[in-house]
């Protein structure tokens, strides 16, 4: 990945997420694959549902996808987003079995919460989002890639 290929963006609080899900979504191409890293609690899927609202997805579709591993949700104008939470899951086997290749593959925007899961499994042109929790509570919103 190159270092240098990298944006920075901070939310001091929820309400200033819409805002960061705009600036994150320029940087993306709706088909891109994208890890979402950050320890637990840190807003990772509370980050997806702001991306899928600015997306046009109904506010309260969007929901922590742990037992059912995949969601999938409708952007208002067509386009499909996988969002995965791979937590569960202990090995890439398991990640493979589940047809994780066969999403990744397709036109759609891939949002993926514990991506270590999948390591092998991920794309050479997937992007990171990597969560960070300050001190005050805000957080910082790092995108790298594409790697």
């Amino acid at each position: 990945m190159n270092p240098l290929n990298f944006k920075v963006f901070t939310a001091k609080t929820e309400d200033q997420l819409p805002e960061v899900a705009k600036a994150i979504l320029k940087e993306l191409p709706l088909d891109a694959t994208v890890a979402l890293e950050g320890p637990m609690g840190s807003g990772k899927t509370t980050l997806v549902a702001s991306l899928a609202r600015e997306l046009g997805v109904e506010a309260g579709q969007v929901s922590s996808p742990t037992f059912a591993i995949v969601n999938e949700y409708l952007t208002a104008d067509g386009h499909t987003i996988y969002h995965f939470d791979l937590y569960r899951l202990e090995s890439a086997a398991e990640v493979a079995d589940m047809g994780f290749e066969e999403y990744i593959d397709s036109d759609a925007l891939c949002l993926i919460e514990w991506p270590d899961r999948a390591d092998m499994l991920l794309p050479d042109n997937c992007y990171t989002i990597t969560i960070s929790v300050n001190p005050d509570g805000s957080r910082q919103f790092t995108l790298t890639g594409p790697c």
